[in-house]
């Protein structure tokens, strides 16, 4: 999906919370990229340069490259240890020449006793040291606790998980200010489908700034998304843009509509296929502005298996 693109262009492995001392930990794999099968790499079109994503054969991201221009470039590579990720380095190309200034690497220690346990130190090319991430879990597997540690001190993410009524609201507190709080419930929709909403309240300074709350189907997809403004003088949410979004039977994003007001823009999505009606696209047309982007993906070429016969 095209969201999907803006938030990976922009975060790549590391998805960052609002104004973030935080971060929460994820691995992206092809279906984060909408690809499927085994594909190898992916070289994305865009209207501002290039994008080329490198894969294993167990779908996880092993390089990124952002092309600005042929001359100006990003390269990011991820080293793995089975599905954990060890090492990520990021290296920034000014005129076809390495910019070791602007260059970092991550690397990632990783326990399991008692519970799971993640540490990320950043340094960078020139062997400074920028910043160190301690993740905690629960022995559930849950993030509970986000320590950031540098030379201006130590920030403290706390994150708290309750239920009520059918409900799961996850908070997330910034040395002990909200940051961030995501409920979670499922309501029966018109249609008689149960349907997951999600709602996201997000906050400036431990005061309440904005929020959006997010319909799912059963099979995941998001079908719309209603944003809302904190109004400080009525001390309450003010509903902004609302958006829907409607799907083909592949499950790709065909319609999306969003209504501000009196206002209401619609875009509609026109997709090209490598394999038929069930491949990969590698060709998106978004109407009425009619822009595009095309894709050029190889795949792993699919291994024969031997049985021996005795």
């Amino acid at each position: 999906m095209t969201n999907n693109y803006r938030h990976i262009f922009t975060f790549f492995l590391l998805s960052f919370f609002v104004e973030s001392n935080a971060q929460e930990f994820r691995i992206f794999s092809l279906s984060d990229f909408d690809l499927k099968d085994s594909v190898k790499t992916c070289l994305v079109i865009t209207n501002y340069g290039k994008e080329e994503y490198d894969f294993n054969k167990k779908g996880l991201l092993t390089k990124s490259v952002t092309r600005y221009n042929d001359n100006d470039y990003d390269v990011t590579y991820y080293k793995y240890d089975g599905d954990e990720l060890l090492e990520k380095r990021s290296e920034s190309y000014r005129d076809n020449t390495f910019d070791p200034s602007t260059s970092i690497a991550n690397f990632y220690e990783i326990d399991s006793v008692p519970n799971r346990r993640i540490t990320e130190k950043i340094v960078s090319y020139e062997k400074e040291f920028l910043d160190q991430y301690v993740y905690e879990f629960n022995h559930n597997g849950k993030l509970v606790k986000m320590t950031r540690s540098n030379n201006d001190g130590t920030d403290m993410t706390l994150v708290d998980y309750k239920k009520y009524k059918g409900e799961t609201t996850t908070t997330y507190l910034l040395n002990n200010v909200p940051l961030k709080s995501v409920r979670t419930s499922s309501r029966k929709g018109k249609d008689g489908v149960m349907k997951k909403v999600v709602l996201t309240k997000e906050f400036l300074k431990g005061e309440e700034n904005m929020a959006f709350e997010e319909v799912f189907g059963p099979e995941g997809k998001l079908l719309a998304q209603q944003e809302f403004e904190f109004n400080k003088e009525e001390k309450s949410f003010v509903p902004t843009t609302r958006t829907t979004f409607k799907y083909d039977a592949n499950g790709m994003l065909i319609e999306e509509i969003s209504k501000t007001g009196d206002l209401i823009e619609k875009k509609e999505y026109i997709y090209q296929y490598d394999k038929g009606e069930g491949g990969n696209w590698i060709k998106q047309i978004i109407t009425p502005d009619n822009t595009y982007k095309t894709r050029r993906i190889t795949y792993y070429e699919s291994e024969s298996v031997v049985e021996n016969k005795d």
